[in-house]
């Protein structure tokens, strides 16, 4: 098996660490934007191994965020199917106005020809998995509204797909190249399998996940209104509250607190926008839909870990006119 690509923050001068770490996830990834939530220091640590075509990297990091918009896409590229599968920590995925929140014991997968995000609020230790999208779309499947989905992993195939992930990377060193290719094919057909799974099973499980992505959208789109609550979503979903809230059971966030989270990662984006920058902090929380300005800075420095203002200091942008909204 080819050597493993190691790269780690330990040992670099504290002032070197941030800036490493955006050139790490831009050159191994595609040119993804880093954003590390204000913070000026940053530990982390990435090891790439690879199973054939298949790309499997543990991270250990520090909270970020990555983005990838539409102006770094690239036509030449190589498309690949992107799985978040995390031993410790959380990760929320948004693709296509489709938002899904992953922890341990569960997988998210994406799509990395579209625009994504990824949000890491807290530190993270995830295992990356990287399939050819062309090994999947080869066998006919269609990928609509299967990516940016959460696909479990307490049942079924896809807990089987999320062992076989696990012990595959685990394993890899001890693999010569051509039992290493023969996983990485495996875990082509495991995903396969799982995508195959969810997008015709019509069970108990995946209406609850088809109800909470249908959450997640009606959020995503609504997240700016100051009227969205839990009684909003449940009137324009046509479902009760109950099931709304059983949308949501085992996972890390209530509905309520996805709703304050999803407009407190609004907030952090457009507070170092170059856009925005001529807006007051004021203006930027009553467009992410908050009323209250002592509301708003007692919960974002309880997400952010510092204040509005201390975290746009770490963004310092030329003045401009505030722009409006669309």
């Amino acid at each position: 098996m080819t050597a493993p690509v190691v790269l780690s923050t330990d040992g670099l001068p504290e002032k070197e660490s941030a800036p490493a770490w955006h050139d790490w996830m831009a050159q191994l990834f595609s040119g993804l934007d880093t954003d590390l939530y204000g913070d000026t220091r940053f530990d982390g640590n990435i090891c790439v191994a690879h199973a054939g075509d298949v790309m499997l990297t543990k991270l250990e990091a520090d909270r970020h965020r990555v983005v990838r918009d539409s102006h770094r896409l690239r036509e030449s590229e190589a498309a690949y199917l992107k799985i978040i599968a995390p031993w410790e920590g959380q990760a929320q995925v948004l693709q296509n106005g489709q938002l899904a929140s992953v922890s341990s014991g569960n997988w998210v997968i994406y799509d990395t020809s579209q625009p994504y995000e990824v949000a890491n609020p807290s530190s993270i230790e995830h295992l990356i998995v990287m399939v050819p999208k062309q090994s999947i779309v080869e066998r006919g499947l269609r990928l609509d509204g299967l990516m940016g989905r959460n696909m479990g992993g307490s049942a079924g195939i896809a807990r089987i797909a999320l062992q076989t992930m696990h012990s595959t990377y685990q394993e890899l060193d001890q693999m010569d190249a051509p039992l290493a290719r023969r996983a990485g094919e495996l875990l082509v057909d495991m995903v396969y399998l799982s995508l195959q799974a969810m997008s015709g099973q019509v069970t108990a499980i995946t209406q609850k996940q088809a109800l909470h992505d249908r959450i997640c959208a009606y959020v995503a789109g609504h997240v700016r209104d100051p009227g969205l609550s839990v009684d909003q979503v449940a009137h324009a979903l046509n479902c009760s509250k109950r099931h709304l809230h059983n949308a949501f059971m085992g996972r890390n966030l209530s509905l309520a607190a996805f709703i304050q989270q999803s407009r407190l990662e609004l907030c952090m984006r457009e507070l170092h926008m170059p856009a925005m920058a001529g807006c007051t902090i004021t203006e930027i929380a009553t467009g992410c839909g908050f009323g209250n300005s002592a509301h708003f800075s007692r919960v974002f420095k309880a997400y952010a870990g510092m204040s509005p203002s201390e975290y746009r200091m770490h963004f310092p942008e030329p003045a401009d006119r505030c722009s409006s909204r669309g």
